[in-house]
């Protein structure tokens, strides 16, 4: 499993870094259009994706009975919450390292109140039971990150929405993702009481 879920991150990797150093705008802002569209589609159901998720995709990642593999939905769920977080962001929604516990623990200090908030939504996403179920989750708290400048790591997303998908890995991926909040959290909440004893 370990080295389908390296494929998955790797390919994702190599997908951002295409629309980052392509220098057509026209066609960026067109594929991530489109991209957004398929938010908890079923991966294939859209013809006017299957270039932009599965161009180069590597071979033994993919389907041979019609039903999407772990892969194709952890590539298809990271690729368009990548499109509906860049939308309309000056700034580039991806960031190296930036793993989705960490990412979310950033939201409780954007306002009075919100950490209940959060980690109700936090946990419907982590306790989902099937993909369309995680997507619809996973675009709610996309969409809050977006409007807080928050970025992700979408090659680590990827490869953890492929784990999650798995019997062994789902509470592996949930207890990390529940280490960084709160480990996050914690830091962050030392730091603005630092701030204030400044």
């Amino acid at each position: 499993m370990s080295s389908q879920k390296a494929m998955v991150k790797n390919y994702v990797r190599r997908r951002l870094r295409q629309w980052q150093t392509e220098s057509n705008e026209h066609r960026i802002r067109a594929d991530l259009a489109n991209l957004r569209r398929g938010i908890g589609k079923k991966p294939g159901e859209l013809p006017e994706l299957w270039g932009l998720l599965f161009q180069d995709f590597p071979e033994e990642l993919m389907s041979e009975n019609g039903q999407p593999t772990w892969a194709e939905w952890a590539v298809s769920g990271a690729l368009t919450l990548y499109a509906l977080h860049q939308q309309g962001a000056d700034r580039n929604a991806y960031a190296d390292g930036q793993r989705l516990g960490m990412a979310i623990s950033r939201l409780v200090g954007k306002g009075e109140g919100r950490q209940e908030a959060v980690r109700r939504r936090f946990n419907s996403f982590a306790t989902a039971k099937t993909m369309p179920e995680c997507m619809h989750h996973l675009r709610g708290l996309i969409q809050l990150m977006r409007s807080e400048n928050i970025p992700l790591d979408y090659a680590e997303l990827a490869g953890d929405l492929y784990e999650f998908q798995t019997a062994e890995g789902a509470p592996k991926v949930r207890l990390r993702w529940g280490q960084d909040f709160y480990r996050n959290m914690s830091q962050n909440e030392k730091g603005e009481e630092d701030n204030h004893e400044e």
